[in-house]
């Protein structure tokens, strides 16, 4: 991706950095406060370079737009949406100044491994950018604050009951997060689903003049980019190479079952030009239509 610098750390590759127990209340491993200018995980950490951290960080934005890299694909978030990044993922801030919301960092072990795993806190599959609609958001950013709350009381329970507290109420937010993350995955798949529905019938109807993805996509009113997802996740493959399976599948039936020249025969698939529609023929069965023809005759 153009743009992107990588931190080099003492082994010359992308630096990770640890969860800071030194900067939470009471030394406990969960810490949850406002985002903004002044908040690093490392004094060493230079937030606007790529670096891994080692914990999750969950974001729940006031404002917006804000872009930030994870996985080396951008993200942009604006006002409602929430940013969960797990360990081990590479990213990287814009300019903090334009962060606005709340944060949560969890040190991994904080939570026992039942609570882990019922709430899918290493589902690397889930989407990071999440879209809760307002019933959900508002559940959100209640439970966030009530962990906020019992995280900044320190006086009324001893050490061992205030941790004790922080990990049931954290529990209570995380499993709110993780149906959000699980089910906007079923949405995008099914949405993917639809999308490639759409798709596969437009080039049913379309493959002997049109060879476009771009074509494609302006005609059904999606992005490229989201064509290129709902087709290789059903199929695999790239919208290109169905189209182009799609228009091979077409020419084989004409040679076999039909008298009609080689020339016509490319024509009625797309391609006005013979010499052109041998050469996609041959570069994609490795023999030309001449030769398939006479293989089956």
């Amino acid at each position: 991706m153009a743009g992107i610098t990588i931190q080099d750390g003492d082994d010359g590759g992308i630096r990770t950095f640890p969860f800071p127990v030194e900067r939470s209340v009471s030394g406990v491993g969960v810490q949850v406060g406002p985002m903004g200018e002044g908040r690093t995980w490392h004094a060493e950490a230079p937030l606007e370079r790529i670096h891994r951290i080692d914990f999750h960080i969950v974001m729940i934005f006031s404002d917006g737009p804000v872009r930030h890299m994870i996985d080396f694909a951008e993200y942009e978030a604006t006002a409602g949406d929430v940013l969960w990044i797990r360990p081990g993922q590479v990213h990287r801030f814009t300019d903090m100044s334009e962060y606005r919301g709340i944060v949560l960092a969890m040190q991994p072990g904080f939570l026992p491994r039942a609570t882990v795993e019922a709430t899918g806190l290493y589902r690397y599959d889930l989407p990071p950018l999440l879209h809760p609609d307002e019933a959900q958001l508002a559940a959100l950013r209640a439970a966030l604050a009530q962990l906020q709350r019992e995280y900044e009381d320190t006086e009324t329970l001893p050490l061992s009951l205030h941790t004790a507290v922080l990990r049931h109420t954290l529990t209570a937010f995380l499993l709110r997060l993780a149906h959000l993350a699980a089910s906007s995955a079923e949405a995008a798949r099914q949405q993917a689903d639809t999308t490639f529905i759409l798709f596969r019938d437009a080039v049913e109807q379309g493959f002997a003049t049109n060879h476009s993805v771009s074509a494609y996509a302006d005609a059904l009113g999606y992005s490229r980019r989201t064509l290129v997802r709902a087709v290789r996740a059903a199929t695999g493959e790239t919208p290109k190479a169905f189209i182009d399976k799609r228009v091979i599948l077409e020419a084989k039936r004409l040679l076999a079952h039909t008298d009609l020249p080689i020339g016509r025969v490319g024509a009625a698939v797309g391609f006005p030009d013979a010499a052109n529609f041998s050469k996609f023929f041959h570069q994609h069965t490795d023999v030309t239509p001449a030769v398939f023809r006479a293989e089956l005759r």
